[in-house]
C-alpha cells in the first residue's frame, strides 16, 4: 500500500483516482502532477515501485499544499476571520453559510436538525391545557 504525506492509498484503485484521496488534490491537480511526473493515470496504485511514489510525494510536497499543511492553513484563515470580527468571521461562529447563501429553506448540513422554536400545534395546546386542570384536581 502506497503511503504519500500520511495517507494509504488504495491499492486496487486507478493512480488518478487514489491521489484525490489526499486533502487538497483534486482531479485536476492530479493531471498536472502526473504529467510533471511522466506517469499514466490508468495504472493501479499496486503497480508502482518505490521509487515512483517517493516521486509523486516530492512533486506534491515541493509545489502543493496537502493534508496537514493546508488544514493548518485554512483553520488559520478561519480563526484570523473571527479574530478580526468579520462578517464572515462571525457567520463560522455561528455555524451557518458565510458566501449569502439562504438559510430560510435550505442550509440543512450547516444548520444541523430541524428544531422549533416558539409555537406549538394547536392540537399539542388543546392537550396540554386540558390536562393542567385535572393534575390540579388530583392535588
Amino acid at each position: 500500500m502506497a503511503r504519500i504525506a500520511g495517507v494509504d492509498l488504495p491499492n486496487d484503485k486507478r493512480l488518478d483516482i487514489a491521489l484525490t484521496y489526499l486533502y487538497g488534490v483534486g482531479r485536476s491537480n492530479v493531471v498536472k502532477v502526473l504529467k510533471e511526473a511522466q506517469m499514466e493515470g490508468s495504472r493501479r496504485v499496486k503497480t508502482l515501485t518505490d521509487e515512483e511514489v517517493n516521486k509523486i510525494a516530492k512533486i506534491l510536497e515541493k509545489g502543493y499544499a496537502v493534508e496537514g499543511d493546508l488544514r493548518k492553513a485554512v483553520s488559520d484563515n478561519i480563526k484570523r476571520l473571527i479574530e478580526i470580527r468579520s462578517y464572515r468571521g462571525s457567520r463560522h461562529v455561528k455555524k451557518l453559510p458565510s458566501r449569502g447563501q439562504r438559510t430560510r429553506s435550505n442550509a440543512r448540513t450547516k444548520r444541523g436538525k430541524r428544531m422549533t422554536i416558539g409555537a406549538m400545534k394547536k392540537d399539542d395546546r388543546i392537550k396540554t391545557d386540558t390536562a393542567a386542570p385535572a393534575e390540579e384536581a388530583k392535588k
